[in-house]
């Protein structure tokens, strides 16, 4: 037995012509804008502002080790010094 295609149509043919695209038109392509905000650029600020303060050590060892070296001269305290870190610690608490 053999089947042949009903009335010599085929089946697929409409379905695929149906996919083609009939008019192809133009892509224009624009210019693409990007606009930030003034607080999106506070807060961008403010997040690398942190993100330096914690990556900073809290001792500057450079500056301690320069310091320990001049306490260790005797000549070094005396009594302009001792009033001059004093002053600058009273500053510092705010009296």
């Amino acid at each position: 037995m053999m089947i042949e295609r009903l009335g010599g149509l085929d089946p697929l043919k409409n379905v695929q012509s149906s996919q083609k695209m009939v008019n192809k038109a133009p892509v224009k392509m624009g210019e693409d804008t990007v606009s930030v905000s003034a607080e999106a650029k506070e807060m961008a600020e403010a997040y690398y502002l942190t993100e330096v303060a914690s990556s900073t050590p809290d001792v500057r060892s450079d500056l301690v080790s320069q310091i320990k070296e001049k306490i260790k001269d005797p000549s070094y305290i005396n009594n302009a010094v001792i009033a001059s870190t004093a002053d600058k610690f009273m500053e510092s608490m705010g009296l």
